[in-house]
């Protein structure tokens, strides 16, 4: 059997530092939903739902919470959720809009999350819940995704970069996004702060694993460990 020197030693501890598996920092770090101290949901009318990963793990709509505060709506997560109110329903051409206020960016997580607008809810509160939202990030980044039998991305599996997204100054700091969904003939866009940053073929929003029709019930969406003021919820004719 072949000793190894003093001088062969030393060269494996030189390499060891490069066999390690690589970092990946730009990967976001895993974070658990909390739960949200006086959960549930308080507005008259409203109800909500968390995603169904999050009710694998247990957690219920009790575990967010959702308020009223004149005339805004108070939305602090806990599991992600989505909220609406059933009599909210648009058909046709039309176009939904909100504006969310997060008073106080990254303040209940380690890095941004989203929140925004959904529309074109069918089942909502079943197994077969379907839906569209747009959703912005106060990096400057935004998602076009949703439910159908499954949940299906729009704009690919990372939040996109768009000018037109509000950026925080940093954590702590308030940042305000207008966010409005539209259905324009054979178009669906989402807008944020009054510019169009995705547009898509209706044909490919309606489809076969995704929604059943871009008429339904809008309302809101947050993902997990958010706080967020929404005003002006409301729909108009196109």
């Amino acid at each position: 059997m072949r000793l190894l020197t003093f001088h062969h030693v030393v060269a494996l501890l030189c390499l060891a530092p490069f066999a390690m598996p690589a970092q990946t920092p730009t990967q976001p770090p895993s974070e658990s939903a909390r739960s949200v101290a006086g959960g549930g949901i308080s507005v008259p009318g409203w109800t909500g739902k968390v995603d169904p990963n999050e009710e694998k793990s247990g957690k219920t709509i009790q575990d967010a919470k959702l308020t009223q505060e004149g005339g805004a709506l108070h939305v602090i997560t806990g599991p992600a959720a989505t909220y609406w109110n059933p009599s909210n329903t648009a058909t046709g051409n039309y176009t939904v809009k909100a504006t969310f206020n997060e008073p106080k960016y990254m303040n209940l997580n380690t890095h941004p999350h989203p929140y925004g607008i959904f529309i074109a809810g069918q089942d909502m509160g079943g197994a077969g819940q379907s839906l569209l939202y747009c959703a912005a990030y106060g990096s400057g980044t935004f998602i076009v995704r949703g439910f159908g039998p499954e949940p299906f991305q729009m704009n690919g599996r990372r939040p996109e970069a768009n000018a037109a997204v509000h950026k925080a100054t940093g954590p702590g700091e308030p940042v305000t996004q207008e966010i409005a969904l539209s259905v324009k003939g054979d178009k669906v866009e989402c807008s944020i702060n009054g510019a169009v940053v995705a547009s898509y073929d209706k044909s490919a929003v309606v489809a076969d694993g995704k929604l059943k029709s871009t008429d339904g019930v809008y309302g809101i969406r947050f993902a997990h460990n958010t706080e967020v003021t929404v005003t002006g919820l409301g729909v108009t004719k196109n």
